[in-house]
């Protein structure tokens, strides 16, 4: 059963409702120009677009929220409308009497108040009086031909992905060869520094510490577990952690180090405090510091470095949220990370999302990975966070750790070495406003 509707006037209908598809329920020319075939096709169902074409040429209809029946009664829908599609745009006509915007009539098709009928008493006519509960001039609906050709209603249906990627990807073990041979190659342009120093920070249990263990995982070959993860109301990380990532168990280390944090807690006093992030961010905190979250650290405390170098910086921050979280993020969190990305800003740190646990996020992403930048539910995730947090979209990468894997997935593998790829972009950002700055130094010397 095919479509009369063009895909521009569908993209058109589409439009005014949100992320929805139109699935076709009736078709008057297949079905009958009655009314029991379009109560038994539509009945029940919600919400609907019904579409009238005319002899003259004319398309329009209207939209209800409201099931169909054969109540015989009128029906409240504040947000039912009519319309036409003639030269190509859509033109709304909304209801002025939302108690009397829809009427369930037996021996007609889709009923709009008294003010527009498709498929009158059983008939392929139109019925049409633009004086009663929606206002619209019936020579430019319709061109007062009243005669159909064809009538169609299509339940609304939410749209869960893009026809296309609105990221690309390509899915194949040759981009993980490459995206891992970058990150070998990799070299920080500042002469003194070694390795790119990135810091994750993020609410307890979004995965920052499995983050690090995937990362660590892939270039291993197999899922490994050296950092402490699990499920836990309080942080499992407890120490300021600098992890090293190597080219396989006994290969060269990667140009790359993961620092990991105790977590961030939506409590007064509780989990990472703020003063401690600025603390790490110009490098004074070392490997194994033990945080104390009732007192942030101080100059003269034993694990505090008082003139660190270029090295012992943050290159990159990071953010680790967990996805099906963003929305429910609670207030005194999001307080904490709009203190830290200031803090971070007045630094000078290039700062970047990672979102972790997509699948657990989204079905559509659960079924397949690869459907990862289709999903319209993880754009609007990504687009949340970052209005939350005042990071742009292009800053945002969602990723799928391993939690429970045995073997490595090659999809998963892709997105959390494009994470990686973006961290080392981001320190490059860092290193180069060092650069501009010495050069400014010894401009004015």
């Amino acid at each position: 059963m095919n479509s009369r509707l063009s895909r521009s006037q569908e993209r058109n209908i589409c439009s005014e409702l949100g992320s929805v598809k139109l699935k076709l329920l009736y078709k008057a020319t297949v079905h009958g120009f009655t009314g029991a075939a379009f109560h038994q096709r539509c009945d029940s169902l919600s919400p609907t677009v019904s579409v009238g074409y005319n002899v003259s040429g004319y398309v329009f209809g209207g939209y209800t929220k409201q099931p169909f029946s054969q109540s015989g009664q009128y029906v409240n829908d504040d947000q039912a409308f009519l319309f036409d599609l003639t030269g190509g745009k859509l033109k709304k006509y909304p209801v002025t009497s939302a108690a009397h915007a829809i009427r369930m009539i037996a021996n007609c098709g889709p009923y709009f108040g008294e003010s527009l009928v498709l498929v009158n008493a059983s008939q392929p006519v139109t019925h049409s009086n633009p004086k009663s509960y929606y206002n619209f001039n019936p020579a430019e609906m319709h061109g007062n031909d009243l005669n159909l050709t064809e009538c169609e209603v299509y339940q609304v249906e939410e749209c869960t992905e893009f026809e296309t990627p609105w990221r690309n990807v390509i899915w194949e073990s040759g981009t993980r060869t490459e995206l891992m041979e970058s990150i070998k190659n990799y070299k920080p342009p500042v002469r003194s520094v070694s390795q790119a120093r990135v810091l994750l920070i993020g609410q307890v249990g979004a995965g920052k510490s499995s983050f690090f263990n995937s990362i660590n995982s892939v270039f291993r070959g197999h899922v490994t577990s050296q950092a402490m993860s699990g499920s836990s109301t309080t942080s499992l990380t407890t120490q300021f952690r600098t992890y090293s990532l190597k080219d396989g168990r006994e290969g060269k280390p990667l140009p790359i180090t993961l620092c990991d944090t105790m977590g961030l807690e939506d409590g007064k006093g509780a989990g990472l405090d703020v003063d401690d992030i600025a603390s790490i961010l110009e490098g004074h905190i070392l490997d194994r510091y033990q945080f104390n979250p009732s007192a942030p650290l101080r100059a003269e405390v034993h694990g505090y470095r008082k003139s660190p170098d270029l090295k012992d910086k943050i290159h990159c921050l990071t953010y680790i949220l967990d996805a099906s979280k963003v929305s429910i993020m609670p207030a005194r969190l999001a307080e904490k990370l709009e203190a830290i990305r200031k803090k971070a800003n007045l630094l000078g740190v290039p700062q970047m999302v990672v979102l972790t646990k997509v699948d657990e996020a989204c079905p559509l992403v659960e079924e397949s990975l690869t459907s990862i930048y289709q999903s319209i539910y993880i754009k609007k995730i990504i687009q949340e966070a970052s209005s939350k947090l005042g990071i742009p979209v292009s800053c945002i990468v969602p990723v799928r750790n391993y939690t429970e894997e045995l073997d490595l997935d090659l999809n998963t593998d892709i997105l959390l070495l494009s994470a990686v790829i973006q961290m080392l972009r981001f320190a490059d950002n860092f290193f180069d406003d060092v650069s501009d700055q010495l050069g400014n130094l010894q401009t004015k010397e």
